[in-house]
């Protein structure tokens, strides 16, 4: 792992590219071509002007060196057309090849490191950054390696021609270097800063577009759409302030870099005269002079664009340097039914802890609620048994097997996980359950749903089945994206189903159909519950009652109403709400 942080940004790229390397060389290859046909008419332009000054009439002489320009400029042009035609084949492969490593990093590692970032930031390395690199791989590549070659051959050529007057027409070069330095100073600093703005001001658009609902209701548009104006704000200032403090040596920079006419013509002339020089190897001097700068101009220019493709590649490769759930190739151990347990089991986010010492076991075929106050630690119980997350410290087993031993994939279809917070894609409702089961015929979809509840209102729907969900399932009220989720969890057939105040969104009514749906459902598998509402686990084999991260009291409802004063609390209180809701 530490030799992958030491990797260049070059070494990344062409790791990405795998197969698609030969393009970038055979690109590179043909742009100096291209590069190098553009450089031969220099010469002829200088043989045609030294024939006019010496009164030279054959036109055919003429002729021929047009010719020749022509010909270098057809291949000029088809060469750096199959150079960028190259480049860009690779470069997109390169982008496609970022994104599947990413995407797929995200489903490998734990849960809580992924939400440690924002869905926004996500997005925008995903997709902004990300396709913001493909001018500069696709065209810098090639162009900036031919254009930094082709002007050393320059200069040699100018060196052996007339080494002094070469030396004297360089002169302003070190003077326009000494400025762009000046323009760099700070722009490391710089360039972080617009980084940081950027990103802040992209998360707080995504934050003011998904939650524009929340703030209209609440009345919160103002100080909400202030945030977000602030935020643009600063994202716009720091582009400016550094093109502000960096514009008048640019522009010196720039003046300076390219004028080596003004020491080389009246040089060139000097030296003509005393008769160091004759008349053609100074106008040949003054055209190469002229092919000189221009392409190391290029180079120049496209220096920010790399290190701002350094940067996001920087940003990519972090991700996929990030910590995954270390899980084996193949099972190396025969799992014995479905029972977990938990043993002696620390847990924390950012290195607070949030389970202390957790020993419980969840038998098979049982059903198990998780019940406690707000923040206890119940749902992170059952994150651990989804195994979005590894224990610190002790064991999560299933079927007698550390969990860590069980290859991800194989762990997974054991499982069914379904949250408060469900997402449905911008897909069919059919499409949406069958992800449940992609082999699933549509009649085992349609079953699954009636036995969820859900096949009633599905059928009131515009198209029934047939509904687009929308984006995160935003045509549906949040009882029925709930719902549409317990269906698809139930089609999975999965030995252990996982209900995360799956309910929360839904009415009463609804959700004793949805309980009696899931009692029918799972029969012969282990049940886990998570739920305010007491009352819905009541009858569950087992009642686990979590406090402050420990396990406080375990045992069927009676045991519990019994024995611990903290389930009669809550159970007393409960009571006292439905009674309230009843009057």
């Amino acid at each position: 792992m530490e030799s992958k942080k030491k990797k260049s940004t070059l070494s990344w790229v062409l790791e990405f590219a795998g197969m698609n390397k030969s393009s970038y060389i055979l690109s590179v290859l043909f742009a100096i071509i291209s590069v190098l046909a553009g450089f031969v008419p220099y010469f002829y332009v200088a043989k045609i002007v030294k024939a006019l000054i010496d009164g030279e009439k054959d036109m055919q002489f003429y002729l021929i060196q047009c010719g020749i320009i022509s010909c270098c400029w057809l291949v000029n042009k088809a060469f750096h057309s199959i150079s960028t035609t190259l480049s860009h084949r690779a470069t997109f492969g390169v982008l496609a090849e970022i994104r599947r490593r990413l995407t797929k990093k995200l489903s490998l590692m734990p849960l809580g490191d992924v939400l440690e970032d924002s869905t926004g930031s996500y997005k925008n390395i995903i997709v902004e950054r990300v396709d913001s690199i493909e001018t500069t791989l696709a065209h810098i590549v090639p162009e900036l390696i031919s254009n930094a070659v082709v002007p050393i051959g320059i200069l040699v050529i100018m060196f052996a021609v007339n080494w002094k007057l070469t030396l004297l027409s360089l002169i302003s070069v070190p003077i326009g270097l000494f400025f762009y330095s000046l323009m760099m100073v700070g722009s490391e600093e710089s360039f972080n800063n617009t980084i940081v703005k950027t990103k802040a001001l992209n998360d707080t658009a995504v934050e003011y577009i998904n939650g524009i609902e929340v703030i209209k209701a609440f009345g919160k548009t103002k100080t909400s759409y202030e945030k977000f104006t602030v935020a643009a704000k600063e994202g716009a200032d720091c582009f400016i302030e550094w093109m502000r403090r960096c514009n008048v040596w640019q522009n010196l920079a720039l003046t300076l870099l390219p004028a080596q006419l003004l020491t080389l013509l009246p040089f060139a002339g000097l030296f003509y005269m005393k008769g160091k020089i004759d008349g053609s190897e100074a106008i040949l001097l003054i055209i190469l002079t002229l092919g000189l700068v221009s392409p190391f101009m290029v180079v120049a220019g496209h220096l920010d664009n790399l290190k701002k493709t350094g940067a996001i590649i920087s940003e990519a490769t972090s991700i996929l340097l990030k910590r995954e759930l270390t899980r084996p190739e193949t099972l190396k151990e025969r799992l014995q039914g479905n029972t977990i347990e938990f043993k002696d089991v620390h847990f924390g986010y950012n290195e607070i802890e949030v389970l202390h010492g957790i020993n419980l076991t969840i038998k098979e075929g049982t059903v198990n609620a998780l019940v406690g106050p707000s923040g206890s630690g119940k749902s992170t119980i059952a994150k651990l048994i989804a195994s979005f997350w590894d224990a610190d410290e002790g064991a999560v087993t299933y079927g007698g097997v550390d969990i860590k031993n069980i290859p991800l994939s194989e762990y997974n279809k054991n499982i069914a996980y379904v949250s408060q917070d469900n997402y449905l894609f911008d897909e069919t409702v059919m499409e949406n359950i069958r992800m449940g089961n992609p082999d699933a015929t549509d009649e085992e979809v349609m079953r699954a749903a009636k036995a969820c509840g859900c096949h009633d209102f599905i059928m009131k729907l515009e198209n029934g089945y047939d509904t687009v969900a929308g984006g995160a399932g935003g045509h549906l009220s949040g009882g029925e994206r709930q719902r549409i989720c317990i269906a698809r969890a139930m089609l999975k057939n999965a030995p252990v189903v996982i209900l995360d105040e799956a309910t929360a969104y839904t009415d009463p009514e609804n959700e004793a159909l949805v309980q009696r749906s899931v009692a029918k459902l799972i029969a012969g598998r282990t049940l886990i519950v998570i739920a305010h509402r007491l009352s819905t686990i009541a009858s569950a084999d087992c009642i686990f009652v979590i406090n402050d991260g420990r396990l406080e009291a375990k045992g069927t409802q009676e045991e519990l109403l019994a024995e611990s004063p903290l389930y009669r609390e809550m159970w007393e209180a409960h009571i006292l709400s439905k009674d309230s809701e009843v009057a």
